[in-house]
């Protein structure tokens, strides 16, 4: 099992990207924490605190689209640079606001968040440059189980401070780590010299997208995005309910216990599944995600009063063993279908998607418990996984030579590394024109241009 990964982490680069651009993203689970604590502070109202961090989640998710569009054009580094310090100058700016001028957290809470780093859509669009086969399937699932590592620690991380030295504080060390991690990740990038307009790879992406042609006027691509949606919608639901169960039992401890226990599974899903041999069956790892969900359903109240919510935490490791395994195939079929110049693009619908999965998924949580209880939120929670099961059904399967296509060295411009026999790849018009060294005139039909 442990091949695939010794074969992924031998090739250049993948593992210093993978670490900073997780270093770039460390802030996003404890933001919500340190900015509800702070207007809590301020207000003290949940619902103004929920509103300020759901601004931030609303900025975050209007630009995904548009950061990828920029960052297939090129200029990756001074891309998350940018993002990094505005970012990082918005959540200063937010420690700095007065209580009694609270109400300005709310639209400097949205602009800030239209600069978040974007370093997750643009390592996802990378792999596939990178990588190859096992190597691919490897890479996504290597990369879902870690970033479980980030909603592990970094609530922890945050609370502690929170705790010990106020919110204000929570949110300076968050700026610090989300600014050195888009430092880091930036150099890296130009470490790896694949800050250039992304390639094209001839025959690799089955769609037929071109550069003005939005990609939700592709049907394959909109499934995925409504997948992904409906998706992380039930399992925000699975989270809003532990924290539901444990407040109604008065001991809101058991939400970290019950949390990392089903956050332990989802690591150890991902890790099993980046070393399994072949393509990873989509529809198979997300009805297992589904049936993770329903299995908790007969042992929540008031179908069933247990004496301790900890009763369920077997079933909780069982639960999360599918989700990382299918997040992982659902990156890599986007990688697959997506086309091969416009993958950050897609990465940014998908960001989207997640982004507006995550606001539906609070109220529609909160409102069903609230009428049925904690079974109402975990039957909410098993219809949303399993209609994305469903949907998972309808997602085309990426033809093989999209899976095996060779990693492209990039040095300096883009140059084709194909396997022999392999469809070629077209350096973009931006960085080797007619008078560049070693660049040849390709004629082949299906080519797109460069937006």
């Amino acid at each position: 099992m442990l091949a695939n990964y010794r074969r992924l982490f031998a090739v250049p680069h993948v593992l210093s990207l993978l670490a900073w651009s997780l270093t770039a993203r460390f802030y996003t689970p404890g933001l919500m924490i340190a900015v509800t604590f702070l207007v809590v502070d301020w207000t003290g109202s949940y619902s103004l605190a929920g509103l300020v961090a759901g601004a931030f989640t609303l900025g975050m998710a209007l630009v995904g689209p548009l950061r990828g569009r920029m960052a297939d054009r090129g200029g990756t580094d001074r891309l998350v640079l940018v993002c990094g310090v505005l970012f990082t100058v918005g959540l200063l700016a937010l420690t700095w606001l007065p209580g009694s001028l609270w109400w300005l957290s709310i639209p400097l809470a949205l602009g800030t968040g239209l600069f978040g780093t974007p370093a997750n859509q643009i390592v996802r669009a990378l792999w596939p440059r990178l990588t190859r086969g096992p190597e691919r399937q490897a890479i996504y699932a290597a990369e879902a189980t870690t970033q479980e590592l980030l909603f592990v620690f970094c609530p922890i991380l945050t609370a502690g401070v929170v705790a010990f030295a106020g919110p204000r504080w929570a949110l300076v060390m968050l700026a610090v780590l989300g600014l050195l991690g888009a430092l880091g990740f930036a150099l890296a990038l130009r470490r790896a010299r694949v800050t250039g307009p992304a390639p094209v790879e001839a025959g690799a992406a089955p769609v037929a997208a071109g550069p003005r042609r939005s990609l939700l006027r592709e049907p394959a691509l909109v499934v995925l995005f409504a997948m992904c949606l409906l998706m992380v919608s039930g399992i925000m639901g699975v989270d809003l309910v532990i924290v539901a169960w444990a407040n109604e039992r008065n001991a809101p401890h058991l939400v970290m216990v019950l949390a990392s226990v089903w956050a332990l599974g989802s690591l150890v899903g991902g890790a099993i599944a980046g070393g399994l041999r072949g393509r990873p069956r989509l529809v198979r790892r997300s009805f297992a995600s589904a049936a993770g969900v329903a299995v908790l359903l007969p042992f929540t109240p008031p179908l069933v009063e247990l004496s301790t919510p900890l009763w369920v935490a077997p079933l909780l490791f069982l639960s999360g063993l599918a989700i990382a395994p299918t997040l992982a195939a659902t990156m890599a079929r986007l990688g697959d279908l997506a086309p091969s110049d416009r993958r950050a693009e897609a990465f940014g619908w998908m960001t989207t998607a997640l982004g507006a999965g995550g606001a539906v998924a609070g109220p529609l949580a909160g409102g069903l418990i609230d009428l049925m209880g904690i079974t109402g939120g975990v039957l909410g929670a098993t219809v949303l996984v399993t209609v994305a099961a469903l949907l998972s059904a309808f997602v085309p399967e990426a033809p093989a030579e999209a899976a095996e296509t060779a990693p492209v060295e990039v040095t300096g411009v883009a140059e084709a590394a194909p396997p022999a026999g392999a469809a070629g790849m077209v350096a973009p018009v931006a960085e080797s024109g007619p008078g560049a060294p070693g660049a040849q005139p390709v004629d082949r039909p299906g080519d797109r241009s460069q937006d």
